[in-house]
C-alpha cells in the first residue's frame, strides 16, 4: 500500500483476487496514482473512512458485502469520488444500480488499466446506454432473478423465499435462456 506522502491522486482498489489486484496495482501506479488495496467491502470501509480516496476501483463480487455496498457508502463519504465498478457478471441492472449508489463507471472484466483510467473521465449518466428498443419485462426479470440469487449466494431456496416463488418456478425460469 502506498501513502499519502506523494501528490499523486488517491486510489482505492478493492478486490478479492490477489493477483489481479497486484497486477492492477503496479499498473494504476505507473499512472500516476497513489494506490490502496483491499480485498474486501470489509477491509475497505475502515481505509476509506480515515482517508475518503479520490478514485476508486470495485469488485461487485467479493466475499462477505457486495461492491455495491462500498459504492453508496464512498459516495456518501465523498460524492465527488470517482468510482469504477468491475465485475464478471456485467448485467443492464447491476450497472444501472451501480450508477444510481454513485459509481462514475460499470466495467465488465477484464477490464485494463487503461480501460479503468477512461472511465474515470466518464459522466456516468451521459453514458448509459440506450438500446433502440427497450429492455423486455421477460428480461428485467431474469435480471432481477439473477440479483436476488447472487445476493443469496446461489441459494434457490433462499431466493425463492426472497422473490416470493415457488422454488420449482424458480428453477424452471433460470433454466430458460435470457431473453433481449
Amino acid at each position: 500500500m502506498s501513502g499519502n506522502i506523494t501528490d499523486n491522486p488517491s486510489l482505492l482498489l478493492v478486490d478479492d483476487n490477489e493477483t489481479f489486484r497486484s497486477v492492477l496495482s503496479r499498473a494504476l501506479e505507473k499512472r500516476g496514482f497513489a494506490v490502496t488495496l483491499a480485498e474486501s467491502v470489509e477491509q475497505a470501509l475502515p481505509l476509506a473512512r480515515s482517508n475518503p480516496p479520490e478514485y476508486a476501483v470495485v469488485d461487485l463480487k467479493m466475499e462477505g458485502a457486495s461492491g455495491l455496498v462500498l459504492v453508496q457508502a464512498l459516495h456518501e463519504l465523498d460524492s465527488a469520488t470517482r468510482i469504477v465498478v468491475l465485475t464478471g457478471y456485467a448485467s443492464i441492472a447491476t450497472a444501472v444500480e451501480a450508477v444510481k449508489l454513485g459509481a462514475t463507471q460499470y466495467l465488465a472484466k477484464p477490464a485494463n488499466a487503461d480501460e479503468i483510467v477512461a472511465a474515470f473521465g466518464h459522466n456516468a449518466n451521459a453514458d448509459l446506454p440506450v438500446g433502440e428498443r427497450p429492455a423486455s419485462v421477460e428480461r428485467l426479470e431474469w435480471e432481477h432473478i439473477n440479483r436476488v440469487l447472487q445476493e443469496q449466494q446461489g441459494n434457490i431456496s433462499a431466493t425463492a423465499r426472497q422473490l416470493n416463488m415457488h422454488r420449482r418456478t424458480l428453477q424452471r425460469k433460470l433454466s430458460k435462456k435470457p431473453l433481449y
